[in-house]
């Protein structure tokens, strides 16, 4: 059995660097450790956007492999097992009312991308 610790209240929660900014390629997603979390991270037209990359429907670690794409103007990414729409602004399922995944803070500070992580669902 596994267990995690809780992650520590907001106000707490800190910056953590990830990658180079150049290192994210547009429209495709990049999986990353943060504080032991797994983090989906993805770059769109001058967008950043963190999901855990855990998958709420499949159960398994894989939205970074996702489709990224739009619907009705809302930036999305398509699970890859049972291609659920999620949108990378709030992590909300698009297919199935209720269900999400968490969203993470992300930015980008002199060319750096950073992650702050939230705790949602």
């Amino acid at each position: 059995m596994t267990t995690t610790a809780p992650l520590p209240a907001a106000a707490t929660r800190a910056w953590t660097p990830v990658c180079p900014l150049d290192r994210l390629e547009p429209d495709r997603g990049v999986a990353a450790l943060v504080d032991g979390v797994q983090v989906a991270l993805f770059r769109t037209a001058g967008e950043l956007f963190a999901l855990d990359n855990l998958d709420p429907v499949g159960g398994a670690y894989v939205l970074s492999r996702g489709i990224v794409g739009s619907r009705g103007g809302v930036p999305t990414v398509a699970s890859p097992l049972h291609k659920q729409a999620y949108d990378l602004r709030t992590g909300a399922c698009l297919d199935l009312p209720g269900m999400s995944v968490a969203r993470h803070d992300v930015r980008c500070r002199a060319g750096m991308v950073e992650v702050r992580l939230r705790q949602e669902g």
